[in-house]
């Protein structure tokens, strides 16, 4: 549905599934990155690198992979605008709903904002203190909410994909100049990498993992007669359940798909954070899970800036990831892996680097977060994030629960503490404190 749309190139994942096709315009070939043109001239990758972009994604051992990562450069037609996302599916064909949402949210975004006011974000110079009364970004912020608004209506009714019980995540970053917007649903993540007082680098999390056990979010899906709570194998993993059914037990509370309970709570709107960036900072990492149940923020900048190119730098933050879910759970099943890294200056020649900037990781787990527990529970088997279930297939769009709508305009603003519960595998290591969290748009 792009606006610039010559024809349709098929593009191949970097593992080497088939992805679905993109409807962009000329394609070009860099080395290991597939370019398309997409809406008003956007550079369009889901693999490979760029000056300021790296991307990698390795399948797991769960069956196909269900991460799916985009980047668009030269967004809305603009030289200093870049839009990156990372989607992570599940449920039967998590892996379509993923690509699927990866190929148009952009496109719907860039449609978007092109109509409205992207044109002003350069100029703009207000304070980051008064953010959350700018008009403008709050224009900004509707806009990006609209757009994952009507992406989860396309998914509604789509014709294909049958969305029902498979849904994704998505965590998104739009960097135009020295604004950046981060829209986040479910539990990917994303994390900053500035450098203090010291001049050493720290991670600071932009987004929360909104898991259905956070106080909001468990109001809201409660008011709408869903069900959340942990079962007695997996008392760490806080699950959304039917009214009168133990299913589909999905383990988080947004996402984009998973229609079966968007009558009960869940919804498919975003939160969204704001940062002016700064001088200090360097870059911001997106991933989907599979990096974050084993590796700490604090890992994942160390890790990132260890890279001796930074076009390697996240295909080097996947191997990490891989080797410690090796380590850490040796019998539990390996997680997809999918991350960006957008680099916010240019990079630095090696020869210019201090010894300590140059010194690469070693993959071995004394590299890893000391803090980080080994796994060798007998049920250590990598849980799902949403369990199998027998659910009849959706025929046509239902109407919404009543409150839904309501819900939906109350919660879009709304920020909560994450808790230490994730999904796939019922560990234990995701811990963001509010410390981490950045001024937030919304």
């Amino acid at each position: 549905m792009g606006a610039c749309c010559s024809c349709q190139i098929g593009v191949e994942r970097v593992d080497g599934y088939p992805v679905g096709n993109h409807k962009l315009g000329k394609r070009e070939i860099h080395g290991d990155s597939d370019v398309a043109y997409g809406d008003y001239g956007a550079r369009v990758r889901v693999k490979g690198s760029s000056k300021y972009v790296s991307m990698f994604s390795q399948q797991g051992t769960k069956g196909n992979n269900q991460d799916a990562m985009t980047v668009w450069e030269n967004f809305v037609g603009h030289k200093d605008a870049t839009f990156c996302g990372v989607f992570d599916g599940h449920g039967p064909v998590g892996h379509k709903v993923a690509q699927n949402v990866r190929d148009n949210l952009p496109s719907k975004l860039s449609s978007t904002l092109k109509r409205t006011i992207i044109n002003d974000l350069s100029s703009n110079n207000s304070d980051v203190n008064d953010v959350q009364h700018d008009p403008l970004y709050n224009s900004v912020k509707q806009s990006i909410i609209q757009s994952f608004r009507g992406m989860d209506e396309d998914l509604d009714i789509h014709d294909v994909i049958d969305t029902f019980s498979s849904g994704t995540t998505a965590v998104t970053a739009l960097r135009k100049g020295r604004h950046l917007l981060v829209a986040n649903l479910g539990d990917s993540r994303a994390v900053l990498c500035t450098r203090d007082n010291k001049d050493e680098m720290i991670p600071v999390q932009l987004t929360v993992d909104l898991k259905p056990n956070l106080p909001g979010e468990f109001e809201r899906i409660t008011k709408c007669n869903g069900r959340v709570f942990a079962r007695e194998k997996e008392s760490s993993v806080h699950r959304v359940w039917l009214p009168d059914q133990d299913t589909p037990g999905l383990a988080m509370a947004r996402a984009f798909g998973d229609f079966c309970l968007k009558d009960f709570g869940l919804i498919s709107v975003p939160e969204i954070y704001y940062r002016k960036l700064t001088a200090k900072d360097e870059f911001v990492v997106l991933a989907t899970d599979g990096v974050w149940d084993v590796l700490s923020n604090e890992d994942v900048i160390r890790i990132v800036s260890s890279a001796s190119k930074r076009s390697i730098a996240a295909r080097l933050l996947v191997a990490h990831a891989v080797r410690a879910w090796r380590i850490k759970y040796p019998r539990a099943k390996i997680d997809d892996c999918a991350a960006v890294c957008l680099f916010f200056k240019r990079e630095v020649p090696q020869f210019t680097r201090s010894s300590s900037e140059k010194t690469q990781l070693s993959l071995n787990n004394s590299e890893l977060s000391p803090n980080a527990e080994h796994g060798d529970s007998a049920t250590e088997d990598g849980l799902e994030t949403v369990l199998d279930v027998e659910l009849p297939r959706r025929r046509e769009p239902k109407p919404r629960h009543h409150l839904a709508p309501i819900l939906e305009e109350n919660y879009a603003t709304q920020g909560y503490y994450a808790s230490a519960e994730t999904h796939q595998d019922g560990l234990n290591h995701r811990r963001p404190t509010r410390d981490h969290f950045t001024e937030q748009l919304v």
